[in-house]
């Protein structure tokens, strides 16, 4: 996916967050695949190449989550600026909520969250 400089979680974990990531990072503005992938980068994910970049964005814009427009050059090659779209904003909103219901039922203390009592390993009966 990308570079290890920069990336601050698992790299399974980046890729299965890279959508939402790319999402929220074009909820600031629109923004060129450049930058995405260093503003990415300053957010954990490690650079995204180019080769799993550009496609997931591609998907994204088929999904109609973002939307690209193609600017030219004034001095050099011109560039695909890429923008969030109004069902992408939902999907964002969505996103961040199941996340957050995620981090939740992984911080969640098991002892606290049950009136059984604690959970334990193992055949009833048998000792620690």
């Amino acid at each position: 996916m990308g570079s290890a400089a920069g990336q601050q979680w698992p790299a399974a974990w980046s890729r299965t967050a890279l959508p939402t990531a790319i999402l929220a990072v074009l909820r600031g503005g629109p923004r060129h695949g450049y930058r995405l992938a260093t503003e990415l980068e300053g957010r954990g994910f490690g650079r995204p190449r180019g080769g799993s970049l550009y496609p997931l964005l591609g998907r994204l814009e088929e999904d109609g989550l973002i939307a690209s427009t193609w600017e030219p050059g004034q001095t050099g090659p011109g560039r695909r600026t890429y923008r969030l779209t109004a069902q992408g904003t939902a999907q964002l909103a969505q996103e961040r909520a199941q996340w957050a219901a995620l981090v939740t039922a992984l911080t969640a203390d098991a002892a606290t969250e049950h009136d059984d009592g604690p959970v334990t390993t193992g055949a009833q009966g048998e000792g620690p």
